[in-house]
């Protein structure tokens, strides 16, 4: 089971999201079979059997064995990962395209900009996944309380020089076997989390 898998088929993604196969990805991180789910959620077992079969028919659940019990067959399935994530690229047209409003104040531009790395390394981990092989990323995440806007705006300043200096310190152009690397830099306020 992969740890997590990029949805980029619309079909599949819209399948992952009616709230019952949602559930049942989930009941599925362990093995089970449409008996066995049908138990544990107290519905029938032909209506997880169909949803069941939607699920395998997009490659988001796997057949792990057949049991033979008396004359029928139990299909044992589990999930093909722990988590999904849904690339923006499943919305064709209208996907975000960070190229149509640049603009590094915007967070509509931090989110299309989001959109586009959701989709890329998406594609990237896919396909190394498929050739065996681990993607090299490095992701730094943290929080930053500002005083004042003013040492927000400073800090968004000082930042930007320092990614700038270093950028300018180690991109080469000139180098044959060099790979272009992606860099993101974001900053947005935390979200407010609800009263307990």
């Amino acid at each position: 089971m992969n740890e997590i898998v990029v949805i980029d088929d619309a079909e599949a993604a819209g399948a992952s999201l009616d709230p019952m196969r949602a559930r049942l990805l989930a009941e599925l991180a362990e093995p089970g079979s449409a008996t066995t789910l049908a138990k544990k959620l107290g519905l029938a077992r032909q209506k997880i059997n169909y949803h069941l079969r939607a699920l395998e028919q997009h490659g988001l659940v796997s057949l792990v064995e057949e049991r033979r019990k008396g004359n029928v067959t139990e299909r044992v399935l589990r999930a093909t990962a722990s988590s999904y994530v849904i690339s923006p690229s499943v919305l064709g047209a209208v996907e975000p395209d960070p190229r149509q409003s640049p603009d590094r104040l915007s967070a509509r531009w931090l989110l299309a900009v989001a959109s586009r790395l959701v989709r890329d390394v998406g594609e990237l981990l896919t396909g190394a996944q498929r050739a065996g092989k681990k993607l090299a990323t490095f992701t730094i995440d943290g929080d930053v309380r500002f005083a004042t806007a003013a040492d927000r705006a400073a800090f968004a300043e000082e930042l930007a020089e320092a990614v700038t200096s270093l950028v300018a310190k180690y991109h080469d152009d000139s180098a044959p076997e060099g790979r272009t690397h992606h860099l993101v830099v974001a900053v947005h306020p935390e979200l407010k989390k609800p009263q307990a």
